[in-house]
């Protein structure tokens, strides 16, 4: 344990208006299920094109999309073109989930994934300091976990699933074991914060989503993303300065009907013990936005974040260059 409760990250709490359970009835999810077992994915496709035109015709539904595209897609104004856009977008998180629905279904040999950048992972964690391996809502991160079958230690994901989520993880459709062991901050002491650091303390692998803020004012930053000043958790950071364990960005994304690619997209060094202050970790914070940043103008139609993590209003006492700019200077 550190030896000043500076260093230790606050238990985080759930975001105002989240909620972790996915869109969808049991009676949906199950009829993707069972068409994937009939004729494989290209038949749960066919479905899938009507079920998210259905969703689309919600105006709910293109709100939630609208956070991202407005910022990514400032150009595309106008009703029928944000429509088209959330139905590509929408149509892209189906194809994510029916290609994880396939993965527990039909087993590895429903998808193949590479991950060339995988020696320099293991290069990191041979050094036995434990590994923060900082996501995104991008891609399908639980498809890419299938490159890490043969890494030599823990590896250990910090999840929240909300009560009743008929939504399979894709190890759940055979009974099978976890190939990780999942971490609930809304469910362990103090938030499974001692969990985190015994295990990068083990050299372990800890994943956590870089952009998704669990908490309050204390426990989130606003840094620039697309233009404008996003929320993004300071957890990670705090973390690997508290266990004096590198970071990893790695992002996945699809390539093809029946692959997909994992990438490292940067590798991050937090001072050891460094301060919780905002300006200290600003810096790092603000390399993983702009690695996210570079991915979403790669693979602009894989961005699954539909939360607005743009709404600052936690930080609604300072105006949105005083968000950026604060503890600096």
């Amino acid at each position: 344990m550190p030896e000043s409760s500076d260093h230790t990250p606050p238990p985080p709490r759930r975001p105002s208006g989240w909620n972790s359970r996915s869109v969808g009835t049991r009676f949906q999810h199950g009829s993707f299920y069972l068409l994937i077992r009939l004729g494989g994915k290209p038949l749960a496709y066919v479905l899938l094109a009507f079920v998210v035109l259905w969703y689309v015709c919600y105006p709910s539904t293109r709100r939630k999309c609208s956070h991202y595209l407005r910022r990514r897609f400032p150009h595309r104004q106008g009703f029928w073109a944000r429509f088209v856009d959330s139905y590509r977008l929408v149509f892209s998180l189906g194809q994510l989930l029916i290609d994880r629905a396939a993965l527990g279904i039909v087993g590895p040999a429903a998808m193949r994934v590479t991950f060339p950048d995988g020696p320099r992972l293991l290069e990191i964690l041979a050094a036995g300091k434990g590994l923060v391996m900082i996501g995104s809502h991008v891609g399908c991160w639980q498809t890419a976990l299938a490159a890490f079958e043969h890494v030599p230690t823990g590896v250990n994901l910090v999840i929240h699933r909300a009560e009743g989520d008929v939504d399979l993880h894709y190890f759940e459709h055979q009974g099978q074991v976890p190939p990780f062991r999942i971490i609930d901050p809304l469910k362990e002491f103090l938030g499974g914060v001692l969990s985190m650091l015994e295990v990068l303390r083990r050299g372990e692998i800890l994943g956590l989503m870089g952009d998704r803020v669990f908490g309050g004012d204390r426990h989130q930053i606003a840094v620039e993303f697309l233009g404008e000043p996003a929320l993004f958790p300071l957890s990670p950071y705090v973390l690997a300065s508290s266990a004096g364990s590198p970071i990893v960005v790695l992002f996945s994304h699809r390539i093809g009907r029946d692959a997909y690619t994992l990438e490292l997209a940067k590798v991050i060094q937090v001072p050891e013990g460094i301060s919780r202050d905002t300006a200290a970790l600003r810096p790092y914070v603000r390399e993983f936005a702009q690695a996210l940043e570079d991915y979403v103008d790669r693979h602009p139609w894989q961005f699954m974040n539909f939360f607005d993590m743009w709404d600052t209003s936690p930080l609604n006492d300072l105006t949105p260059k005083e968000m950026v700019d604060r503890h600096e200077g």
